[in-house]
């Protein structure tokens, strides 16, 4: 579907690609401390345009995992760029043995967002949890490679979040709004409810038009 040249468009500068991080030792002469993978990150207003630098790394996060799958497939423009754990999952089927498939299709969708990143290659990755720790996990590799990393979160009411989910939630929703998904490595989170949701239409990834 072509887009349309007078819609509205997020972009996402050069200077917002990579953070400044840091390795020091313990003092104690233990095991270095984990890199910092903090930035400045900056909160964006829901739009019907999103253009991020190519070889991104963008993470879908909120709603159910097979609503957060649609709302990638229908909005990404770079075929092969959405990776999801569903879809490993079904290539895995009947493949592995079921005690093992759910920790083997962690491993390989990891693996692909890997590798794509290496490659300079943009990846979305709707997250199967809210857990801070699934988003790590992906926000390392990309800082590791110097690839920008940002966020969408698809907000949903407490009513329509699972009871174990609630809280996780809030305060997931809570950083966005304050700004602070930068301490995770994000330089930019964006949050879509309701028909804001529906209105974005296309998140594309694409350098910045020439000043010429």
């Amino acid at each position: 579907m072509p887009d349309n040249p007078a819609a509205r468009s997020v972009k996402i500068s050069a200077d917002e690609r990579t953070g400044w991080s840091s390795e020091r030792p313990r003092r104690d002469g233990g095991p270095p401390r984990p890199v910092s993978v903090s930035v400045a990150g900056r909160v964006l207003a829901a739009t019907d345009r999103i253009r991020y630098s190519p070889g991104s790394l963008v993470l879908i996060a909120g709603a159910a995992e097979s609503e957060r799958v649609r709302f990638a497939e229908r909005v990404v423009e770079e075929r092969g760029a959405v990776l999801s754990l569903p879809r490993v999952r079904e290539l895995l089927a009947g493949r592995v043995a079921a005690e093992e498939s759910e920790t083997r299709a962690r491993e390989l969708l990891t693996a692909a967002v890997g590798k794509r990143l290496q490659a300079n290659q943009s990846v979305v990755v709707p997250l199967a949890t809210l857990d801070p720790e699934e988003r790590e996990v992906y926000v390392r590799l990309a800082h590791a490679l110097r690839r920008p990393r940002h966020l969408i979160l698809l907000d949903v009411s407490r009513e329509q979040a699972l009871d174990g989910e609630r809280s996780v939630l809030d305060e997931l929703r809570r950083a966005l709004d304050a700004g602070e998904l930068g301490q995770e490595g994000f330089q930019t989170a964006m949050r879509l409810g309701g028909h804001a949701r529906a209105e974005l239409k296309r998140i594309v990834f694409r350098p910045p038009p020439s000043e010429d």
